[in-house]
């Protein structure tokens, strides 16, 4: 093999290498984060709206007063009853959302059957928080 293939082989492992290490760590991040949105959610589903307040980013709590959020989550999600199931649809590791800050951010939508509304889609966006924990920044029913 001459020195030009050499190279090429060499660089080719090398990307693979650190190609395999960043899909790695975006998976740990969307497992941690998917947690983290477990939880949060099961505080929602309990309709201890205020508590998930407490719970959630301090870019969620900054933008939205705790009062606010009980009153809009009783608003929405009080009239679907009670969650019948939940199944994970996707979870897409990114650093940029529209609207948001630079981060570290997991885009996650589960389908959902609550007691009132059979057929639902919950898009829940967990950040990583400046003490590195994950925590929810927001939170959409459609």
């Amino acid at each position: 093999m001459n020195k030009i293939a050499k190279s090429v082989v060499l660089l080719s492992c090398l990307c693979l290498i650190v190609c395999s290490q960043t899909l790695l760590a975006d998976e740990a991040a969307e497992k941690a984060a998917q947690t983290a949105t477990e939880q949060w959610l099961a505080l929602v589903d309990q309709g201890q709206y205020a508590e998930s307040w407490g719970t959630a980013a301090s870019y969620f709590k900054n933008a939205v007063p705790e009062k606010q959020w009980v009153q809009s989550m009783k608003g929405a999600r009080q009239p679907l009853g009670k969650m019948i199931s939940r199944k994970l649809k996707s979870a897409t590791f990114t650093t940029s959302l529209p609207g948001a800050p630079d981060g570290q951010y997991v885009v996650i939508q589960y389908a959902t059957s609550f007691e009132n509304k059979a057929s639902a889609v919950e898009t829940v966006t967990p950040m990583r928080d400046p003490d590195k924990q994950w925590r929810v920044s927001g939170y959409f029913i459609k």
